[in-house]
């Protein structure tokens, strides 16, 4: 039996059913044209932006920044939000009302949105809508949203540095009270001001007193009880004056970094810097009706085709 699908064979039986051929190629067009038009599939627009992390990104852990920047963006706080300002709910036709009104919003959601790492290490964000300026708008805004998780993430971790740095300077403050309320009471009770001036200006006085025998007299006497309290107290006020130094000195720092901490947490700073902005289309980029024009003719030939090979072979049977 001869071979039916070798060239010669399949050549002459497509030329012999060319005028089916022809007309089924031309419905396949009309049709594919017809039902890809606007009446059936409204075409959308595509607004596309790209961003580059900043150096002020923080990351948790081994990812780049750019993956960060991927990371945040692509988070459902950010996707949420985008879909409660511009109502996507209205603008794709899905009800709040249906059981699975999340999986369906975030099914369209994702169609039209996307976000991806260029080889530049940008974070490419693609926006895809009936309209080209909100396709834009939403562009735009997921930007903006960003850099307000970013801003909100940072701000936490900010104010959380802030609020242990108060801890501390509340306990240090207290040391610090703590001791200098001793050595007011030092300096009260045995007139100690100046540890190391004192002493000099004590032994002075008492060097003078001894050469010039006079330890009975009343300025005698006032420079022995002076080298006594000097005696009795000047330690311990010399190391309470030098950890009140200290603790003054760890209070001021401790202040200016929760000064720096609060500052940070309040700072509006652009954590995506703008490569590309999105500006609105001015031409669809969904459907592609010559794509579309072009499958379908090759499908509706392809399938006739297939019938008459399978009719041609059955009346040769």
């Amino acid at each position: 039996m001869t071979n039916f699908f070798d060239n010669q064979n399949l050549l002459d039986t497509l030329w012999k059913w060319k005028k089916h051929l022809i007309v089924v190629g031309i419905l396949a067009i009309v049709f594919s044209a017809f039902f890809s038009s606007s009446i059936f599939i409204k075409p959308k627009y595509k607004s596309t932006a790209r961003i580059y992390p900043s150096n002020n990104i923080f990351t948790f852990s081994d990812e780049s920044q750019s993956e960060q920047l991927l990371e945040i963006i692509s988070s459902l706080d950010i996707k949420f939000r985008v879909i409660d300002v511009f109502d996507l709910s209205s603008v794709y036709k899905i009800s709040k009302k249906e059981p699975q009104y999340l999986s369906n919003m975030m099914s369209e959601f994702n169609d039209n949105v996307s976000f991806k790492k260029t080889e530049y290490e940008t974070v490419e964000i693609q926006v895809l809508d009936t309209d080209p300026k909100r396709a834009c708008t939403m562009c735009d805004s997921i930007i903006s949203f960003l850099d307000q998780k970013i801003r909100s993430m940072h701000r936490v971790k900010y104010q959380e540095v802030a609020d242990i740095i108060k801890k501390d300077i509340r306990l240090v403050t207290h040391q610090s009270d703590s001791v200098l309320e001793k050595l007011n009471l030092i300096r009260k009770d045995y007139n100690i001001l100046d540890y190391e001036l004192q002493v000099k200006e004590v032994t002075k006085g008492m060097v003078k007193v001894l050469t010039d025998q006079k330890t009975n007299t009343t300025g005698g006497k006032e420079i022995e009880q002076w080298m006594k309290n000097l005696a009795e107290k000047g330690g311990e006020y010399e190391s309470l004056y030098t950890s009140q130094k200290k603790l003054v000195s760890q209070i001021d720092s401790l202040k200016k970094e929760y000064n720096q901490s609060m500052s940070s947490a309040t700072k509006k700073i652009i954590y995506g810097q703008r490569v590309q902005n999105p500006v609105p289309a001015d031409k669809k980029s969904y459907p592609l009706r010559s794509l579309i024009v072009f499958i379908s003719t090759f499908a509706a030939l392809f399938a006739a085709i297939l019938v008459i090979l399978f009719l041609e072979n059955k009346n040769k049977v």
